[in-house]
């Protein structure tokens, strides 16, 4: 690690240089070996899905290496940390092989893989951490036992990997709102005191995001595809576990949770319930909004950003106070 050579009493110094290493090693990365990813060959099912056709796909194969070169090297490594590295690796290794598929995984080979990581994050998460929840907007603290707490932790990994990865289809759309996500986390991490080592690797993956989203703005380059999306997911479920606060992944996260999680549960109801109540909107919520609604890609983009930023803007101002 070369914060150890630069020396502690200087760590501003290597937290700054990992940032922008991050970020260049993506840049420069991404316009290397960009050619060398699977092409899309467009979506039917979505909305001008063919006009990603072509385009390289799995860039996320790309950025989560690079934020975890800029993790070991320029952080200290803790074996917590280092376990949440390596699901990291595992989730973006499993969502490339689709991602390079030409027959795309199913729904529930992709669901089990994802609770199997999900599973694993929660027993690494309890080893370091206890198991007791802050309501921090409400000033109050519960402890829940482990067995429980593990369930609902399986649960909050599997949910923020799938809603993540059901967000990806518009041209910046699924990183943007990660950004303005994990930075609000971010936030949180200082006014509160807690995350440790962890807060820096939130600037490191945002600073990675970033290098990616400089190919994948309107009109986009290449795309992240699952291999970016669900390590995106998992990566913020991992930061508010971190916070002691996981709660606050409803406020923080909330458009993520509603652009991809609709879909899921349109699903759901439909398939096992017959239920058909969400049968005039169309899922993702960002293919509803350009088809029906008539927004650009652009405005798509800007528009969840915004409600997000003041969603979070307000969570931050609660904690504060």
């Amino acid at each position: 690690m070369l914060y150890r050579f630069i020396g502690n009493e200087q760590g501003s110094l290597p937290a700054f240089l990992g940032i922008l290493f991050a970020f260049a090693v993506t840049v420069a990365a991404t316009a290397k070996l960009q050619g060398l990813l699977p092409k899309d060959g467009g979506r039917e099912y979505a909305h001008d899905g063919k006009l990603s056709a072509g385009k390289p796909r799995g860039a996320g194969v790309i950025f989560v290496p690079a934020f975890v070169a800029a993790a070991l090297l320029f952080s200290p490594v803790r074996a917590e940390n280092l376990i949440y590295l390596i699901l990291m690796v595992i989730c973006m290794m499993t969502g490339f092989l689709d991602d390079a598929s030409k027959v795309p995984w199913g729904e529930y080979k992709k669901g089990f893989l994802d609770l199997c990581v999900a599973a694993l994050v929660a027993m690494t998460f309890l080893k370091y951490n206890s198991s007791e929840i802050r309501l921090v907007l409400f000033d109050a603290q519960v402890t829940l036992p482990p067995a429980l707490f593990a369930v609902l932790a399986v649960i909050l990994v599997w949910g923020s990997v799938n809603v993540t990865n059901c967000s990806d289809g518009v041209d910046g759309l699924s990183g943007t709102l990660t950004i303005i996500s994990i930075m609000t986390i971010y936030m949180v991490d200082r006014l509160l005191g807690v995350g440790g080592g962890f807060s820096y690797l939130i600037l490191l993956f945002a600073a990675c995001i970033l290098g990616y989203l400089w190919y994948n703005a309107t009109p986009s380059r290449l795309m992240m595809g699952d291999a970016g999306s669900r390590s995106m997911g998992l990566f913020i479920s991992i930061a508010i576990l971190k916070t002691g606060s996981p709660l606050l992944y409803l406020p923080i996260a909330l458009v993520l949770i509603l652009d991809g999680g609709l879909g899921l549960v349109k699903v759901f109801l439909l398939r096992f319930l017959k239920i058909r109540i969400l049968k005039n909107i169309r899922t993702p919520l960002h293919d509803h909004v350009r088809k029906v609604w008539s927004w650009s890609n652009t405005q798509t983009v800007f528009r969840f950003a915004i409600i997000q930023i003041i969603l979070s803007a307000a969570v931050i101002y609660g904690i504060g106070l």
